[in-house]
């Protein structure tokens, strides 16, 4: 799903640098590649990209990143990706 992007400077997402220990865990989980492994340590490359869907939070061992995460925006970034391949049968329907 490379591409998408959320709004412009909303996105939730924080790094600690302080705190990473540069197990890349967080960029491996990362369904956008939204950070990347620099000196050591992750850094965000792209935070527009972030979904929030809080994977990299949840697979921190250090607990060096903070997001809110939520169904919201995710949900409608994977619709939109499922229209745009059209694999979705006509109808409403949601994800919830």
């Amino acid at each position: 799903m490379k591409g998408f992007a959320y709004l412009k400077n909303v996105a939730t997402l924080e790094l600690d640098r302080d705190t990473c220990i540069g197990c890349g865990m967080c960029a491996r989980v990362c369904p956008h590649q939204v950070f990347v492994i620099a000196e050591n340590k992750s850094r965000i490359v792209d935070l527009d990209a972030c979904m929030e869907c809080g994977a990299c939070a949840l697979n921190c061992p250090v607990k060096a990143l903070r997001v809110e995460s939520g169904v919201g925006c995710a949900s409608g970034m994977i619709n939109e990706w499922l229209q745009g391949l059209n694999l979705r049968g006509k109808g409403g329907g949601g994800c919830c």
